[in-house]
């Protein structure tokens, strides 16, 4: 159980809902009762931009769900590796993996490689517990077999997650804690070595009092799964915070304006992941909301691109 004064804290932080919009795109980061401050970045301000696009496709079955998008440096390599894992509130009716390409086309220009993955949404047949999760998991280890033919580095590899896809992120540093009799244990998974939290829902358990309601307190059952008496704790395979410690480098990195995923989560995240013995670090960036942490150009974006590049071109 969470002590009594954070859970109030986090309470007094929680929002009412906004109502996702028609296009795919994630919700708006300030409640529609509340302004946001002229300098925050807005979607509009994001996805007005021109959005660039890679040629490299690789399908992983059939459906709009199945495929990662390769983004490859110019030259011949070889190229280090970002996984990338977009948000949207687990759900494809708000956003897809196209939201991250800005990010995605602003890393391959500094000379690495981004493999964009998709995954369904529990808004989507087969998403959720665990078909959800299966999808990430699935879609990152295939890395392994399009290494050579991409001449792909894997001796260090990080990852890249925004909002639900931070979570997503950390759940799969994370995946070698997760015990034989879980649906979604796997013999090998890939080994990660930094993952950038970027304003990212990592403790669900924590987070769901303070996002919008809609993001993933009413869609949570769906999202972890029903409890049983073989898993009574729906949280110990779903959440990165239940799964404490692992070996990857943790960076949680929050916008101080941020209403989708206010920086307490990111600092009682980090916390918690310290105390539990995981190599673990907070960044808030002032005056930025959460469309700035994958805007390039932004002081959070570049703050996240250089933490990438460092690991990967040390």
């Amino acid at each position: 159980m969470r002590p009594l004064l954070f859970s109030i804290a986090l309470a007094a932080l929680a929002l009412t809902g906004c109502e996702a919009p028609t296009e795919t795109r994630p919700p708006e980061s300030t409640s529609k009762s509340e302004e946001a401050p002229m300098s925050l970045m807005t979607w509009k301000d994001l996805l007005t931009r021109e959005r660039p696009s890679t040629a490299h496709h690789i399908r992983t079955g059939p459906g709009t769900s199945n495929v990662i998008d390769l983004w490859l440096p110019d030259g011949k390599g070889p190229f280090p590796v970002v996984i990338m894992v977009h948000g949207g509130c687990w759900q494809k009716s708000i956003a897809d993996r196209t939201l991250m390409n800005f990010a995605a086309e602003d890393l391959r220009q500094r000379g690495l490689a981004v493999w964009n993955i998709e995954y369904r949404g529990v808004d989507e047949d087969g998403g959720g517990y665990p078909g959800t999760f299966e999808d990430v998991a699935r879609a990152t280890d295939l890395l392994r077999d399009y290494a050579d033919e991409y001449n792909l580095k894997l001796d260090r590899i990080a990852a890249m997650g925004h909002s639900a896809g931070g979570h997503l992120a950390l759940w799969l540093a994370a995946r070698p804690k997760l015990p034989r009799s879980s649906p979604l244990w796997s013999e090998t998974p890939l080994h990660l070595d930094l993952v950038v939290n970027s304003g990212g829902l990592a403790d669900l358990e924590a987070s769901a009092p303070v996002t919008q309601e809609g993001c993933l307190a009413s869609i949570m059952d769906v999202l972890t799964g029903a409890p049983s008496g073989q898993r009574p704790d729906v949280f110990s395979d779903t959440s990165p915070a239940a799964m404490l410690p692992f070996a990857a480098r943790q960076v949680s990195v929050n916008g101080e304006q941020d209403r989708i995923a206010p920086p307490i989560l990111g600092k009682h995240y980090t916390k918690k992941a310290k105390a539990a013995g995981s190599a673990a670090s907070f960044i808030q960036v002032p005056d930025t909301g959460h469309v700035e942490l994958i805007a390039p150009g932004s002081e959070a974006f570049e703050m996240e691109a250089a933490l990438l590049t460092e690991e990967l071109k040390r």
